[in-house]
Parts: C-alpha cells; structure tokens; sequence
C-alpha cells in the first residue's frame, strides 16, 4: 500500500513515515500545506493519505479531504482537534476513519488496517484483458467507457485501455448507481462530470456527448449523486 502523509509537525510525519515503513508500508510522499499535498496526491495517485487538519497555509486538512472525496482516493485524518466545529466540518466529509493524536504506534497501525480492510472489501473493481495482459482497476478510477466498433476504451485519469469487448458488456460489470449511458457510444461515471452543457458534459476536459433522450434522466440522476 502507499501512503501519503500530509502533516505540518515535521517530527510527527517523521514519527509516522518511520513507524509504517517498519510495518512494510510505502511511502510515497508528504506535505505540510494544501497546495503542495494536493499537487503530489494528483501525480502519485496513493492508496491512502493520512491527513491532519491544522496544516500551514490558508487551506487546512477538511479543504483537503473535500478534494479527495471528489477524486475518490480514501483518506483518515489524523489531528488532536476534537472541537464541535471541527467536527462538524469533518461529518460533511467521507473520512475512512479519525484518529486522535497522542497516538502510539500499534495504534495508528491498527486503525489503518481496520479501515483499509473495510474500505477494501466495500470497493468495486472491473476486470478485463487489454494487450494480453489482465487488468483488475477499481471503478472509482474509471472517468468513462468509449465504444469503438466491437471494442471498448476504458478511460482513466491516468491511461486509456483498448478492451476487446464491447460497450454493453463492460458497462452491464458496472455499478449502476455510479456509472449510466449519456449517448449510444458512452458510459460515464456520475462523480466524475465536472459540468453539463445543452448537448454535451465535460469530464476531465474532455467533451462528451449526450443525447436528447439521456438529458432529463442525466440531470435527475447528477441533482442526487
């Protein structure tokens, strides 16, 4: 697993960095302000980011968690604040877990595996073979599926897989709450559309179509996801 460490006591993310690569955790970063820690998480896409709430700079932990929340990468803050606005704050937002400071180590190790294996077993993967290799990625990663005669792109921030099965197959493994069908030759994820126009919607820049039969369902369906 990687994780990423966003925390602004550069004692304590020494502290955390050393105690969970003596369990075999990999580290793959860490950060003391929003900016930076928001920058790296988009370009080493971790596992999981333990995040403190009081961070330096304008932008504290609970900004930070909103972005990870519209990006669906899973999250567990880690902060001595407990106060009731900081808390509510927290309740609008989709932490695995909140661990409290002091910790120990067994501690914090405990309550990493706990959540990582709650959140593991509630994840929903796609399975394919692209290339002659086989694929398993989590369907929170997908942005959109393409059709392309009878083969099907499946799009990710990171790549695009060319899968020798066509639209409706791959689309019928997906959850049906979070992905649905904007035009004969695309299925989107619903999390994932950054804005709707009259014919089209945009994900990720990219411009995709929607037929006139989709766009009333589309936008009953954006007002409740």
């Amino acid at each position: 697993m990687k994780i990423y460490i966003v925390e602004d006591d550069p004692l304590i993310s020494f502290t955390i960095e050393t105690a969970l690569k003596k369990h075999g955790y990999g580290i793959c970063g860490t950060a003391d302000n929003f900016e930076e820690a928001f920058s790296e998480i988009n370009q080493k896409n971790p596992d999981l980011v333990l995040v403190d709430i009081q961070l330096d700079g304008k932008k504290d932990g609970v900004h930070l968690a909103e972005k990870l929340d519209s990006l669906e990468i899973p999250y567990l803050y880690l902060t001595s604040q407990t106060d009731p606005h900081t808390i509510k704050r927290v309740k609008e937002t989709r932490p695995l877990g909140y661990i409290v400071k002091p910790f120990t180590e067994n501690g914090l190790r405990s309550n990493i595996e706990i959540a990582w294996n709650n959140y593991k077993n509630d994840e929903e993967y796609l399975s394919f073979s692209a290339n002659s290799e086989l694929y398993k990625i989590r369907q929170s990663q997908i942005l959109y599926l393409k059709a392309f005669d009878n083969y099907c792109y499946v799009i990710t921030s990171e790549r695009e897989y060319l899968v020798p099965k066509t639209l409706k197959f791959l689309a019928s493994q997906l959850n049906s709450e979070k992905f649905t069908k904007t035009h004969r030759s695309y299925f989107v994820n619903l999390l994932k559309i950054e804005s709707l126009k009259t014919d089209s919607l945009l994900i990720n820049n990219v411009e995709i179509p929607v037929s006139n039969s989709k766009k009333n369902q589309l936008r009953q369906l954006l007002q409740q996801s």
